[in-house]
């Protein structure tokens, strides 16, 4: 009996490829010229897809697939991926949580520190020789005893707070639903905003979250406040992040997602108070190769079995 087909789309290691060739007959999606006449010949034959959170798996690629029963997703974030058409037709989405948190959790207080410290500044000040011309560099904010909201208390948000616990602040949070923590739960958003000196967004991307972080918030924090976006850059409104920033309305932005990735607008290039990172927040060799291992591994239970190791919520009933 033949290799079920497995389409590939992005990138994978030789050790990912090195335990999947001899499960799956393995096709590239970035060598397809002509999605038509490629699944004419050969779509019917591909039961699995592994993808990442970037690319997911288009539509039309969705529906050139009649046979599909397993998506294995690179990343822990899953909105490219359309679960309700998965669900609706039987097909398994999974991802790869928690073997990131704590890298996440760790760049989230990259962004603080290098933001709150004036990082940016400080470094070329030292660099440039005007430590020797001009004097010391200016002052900067200590990360200690600050009031940090946390939009998303998942996982990841829960590592990010166990994380902060060094800096000894006084953890908020905004969830769809209260959670049984031990930290004040605020049910607006703007008002936990208005009561946060920085914002860290942790949420998960899609529709439901949309823009969520918006002018009236990003106000709220205000112009000595500093938002962090470690999740989807879907999350915040660029236009008004980049308006806050712009009349001082905000004091500081630490981000790792953007809208248009991997474009980011000239404007927050050019702010000052800005500390960008091109979404690098669980890129370590240690953290990228734990899930590369979760992704085969869900690929790998789904043939022996039919099941699939860390389903998303949406298809975990399948």
């Amino acid at each position: 009996m033949s290799n079920p087909g497995l389409l590939k789309i992005g990138g994978a290691t030789e050790k990912m490829m090195s335990r999947l060739t001899p499960e799956f007959t393995i096709h590239e999606f970035s060598e397809i010229s002509d999605m038509d006449a490629w699944a004419s010949e050969h779509g019917a034959s591909v039961e699995a897809v592994m993808t990442n959170g970037h690319d997911g798996v288009p539509p039309a690629v969705m529906a050139a697939l009649p046979n599909l029963k397993a998506v294995s997703g690179y990343g822990v974030g899953y909105d490219a991926v359309d679960t309700d058409a998965c669900v609706a037709r039987g097909i398994k989405v999974s991802h790869t949580p928690n073997v990131l948190n704590g890298e996440v959790a760790n760049t989230t207080l990259l962004l603080l520190l290098a933001g709150l410290r004036n990082f940016r500044h400080d470094e070329a000040w030292a660099r440039s020789g005007d430590w020797e011309a001009k004097g010391n560099a200016p002052l900067s904010n200590s990360p200690d005893g600050k009031t940090i909201g946390i939009l998303g208390l998942g996982r990841i948000g829960q590592e990010i707070a166990d994380r902060l616990s060094v800096f000894n602040p006084t953890i908020v949070y905004h969830t769809r639903t209260k959670k049984d923590v031990p930290y004040k739960y605020y049910a607006d958003l703007v008002e936990m905003a208005k009561a946060c000196d920085v914002l860290v967004c942790i949420t998960p991307g899609g529709p439901s979250t949309s823009k969520i972080v918006n002018k009236d918030v990003l106000e709220a924090l205000g112009p000595k406040g500093m938002l962090i976006n470690v999740s989807r850059g879907s999350v915040v409104d660029e236009d008004a992040l980049i308006a806050a920033l712009d009349s001082g309305k905000l004091g500081l932005a630490g981000l790792d997602v953007f809208e248009r990735e991997p474009h980011i607008p000239d404007a927050l290039k050019a702010s000052d108070r800005t500390v960008l990172l091109p979404h690098v927040g669980s890129a370590t060799h240690e953290t990228r190769a734990a899930m590369g291992a979760l992704t085969v591994d869900n690929l790998l239970q789904w043939k022996a079995d039919g099941s699939m190791k860390t389903p998303v919520p949406e298809c975990a009933h399948l």
